[in-house]
């Protein structure tokens, strides 16, 4: 096998949760093209049929499954319905999140709830469900997506909930890692930075100083730049990469 053959991902099943837009669909897209077949996990059935027929456009098989990743019994059903359909879940790729801006002081309970709901409690809840079947399987790959906004104070909005719901992702992958590294699973993140999706409003005039001119190469980037990474954390390439997490910021955390 040469270097560039170990990025494939022929034969591997893939489950990515917010796969339907942003940064999930430029990741699902990605790991159907490595050659793995690709479920998604969301609830908009117009982006998830289109979504899935990117995928087969790729020669993979596709699968949609609407959920609710907050849920422990919907996530069960989840992965029943992913392992039926695929034979199995070697990939999981932990991306759905929510990111609010808000003054501290100004956040309601239910607010700071929802948002550690989606972007810590779901990707635990994703997590504990499929590793059973990966250990029973001798081995998988789990990838989280952490953010820059783990280990840096984002300004000039304020997102404290959203800062520390990722700063418990990277801890959470790390402690995963090492407690799942005796049954084959690896457990790595990547930490992006600002990336052009619904999520981020990048594009915007008062932002353009501390979020884009700040940053070293002075820029955003887009989807499809954050998901070779993505792949590279899925494949053999990265076979002795566990507990880690990459970050993709384009220098922003430098400073």
């Amino acid at each position: 096998m040469n270097a560039l053959d170990t990025f494939r991902l022929t034969g591997r099943r893939a489950l990515i949760t917010g796969g339907n837009r942003g940064l999930g669909r430029a990741f699902a897209l990605a790991l159907a093209e490595a050659g793995a077949d690709v479920a998604i996990a969301a609830r908009d059935v117009d982006r998830n049929a289109a979504v899935v027929a990117e995928i087969e456009a790729r020669g993979r098989r596709g699968l949609a499954v609407e959920a609710d990743i907050t849920a422990v019994g919907d996530v069960r059903r989840l992965v029943a319905e992913v392992t039926a359909e695929l034979g199995g879940i070697d990939v999981l790729v932990n991306n759905a999140g929510v990111a609010i801006h808000r003054p501290a002081l100004e956040v309601p309970p239910e607010e700071w709830q929802q948002v550690l709901d989606l972007n810590l409690t779901a990707l635990w809840n994703c997590s504990t469900a499929v590793a059973p079947g990966m250990i029973d399987a001798g081995g998988g790959v789990i990838v989280n997506v952490g953010s820059m906004s783990a280990q840096i104070v984002n300004r000039p909005q304020w997102q404290a909930s959203y800062n520390a719901s990722k700063a418990a992702v990277h801890h959470l992958t790390r402690s995963l890692a090492a407690e799942w590294a005796s049954h084959g699973i690896r457990v790595n993140a990547i930490a992006p930075g600002y990336v052009k999706t619904d999520m981020s409003p990048v594009d915007r005039p008062e932002f353009r100083q501390n979020w884009i001119l700040d940053a070293p190469l002075q820029r955003y980037a887009t989807p499809e730049e954050i998901a070779p990474t993505v792949v590279y954390l899925a494949s053999p390439a990265s076979s002795f990469m566990t507990g880690s997490v990459v970050v993709v910021d384009g220098g922003y955390s430098v400073y």
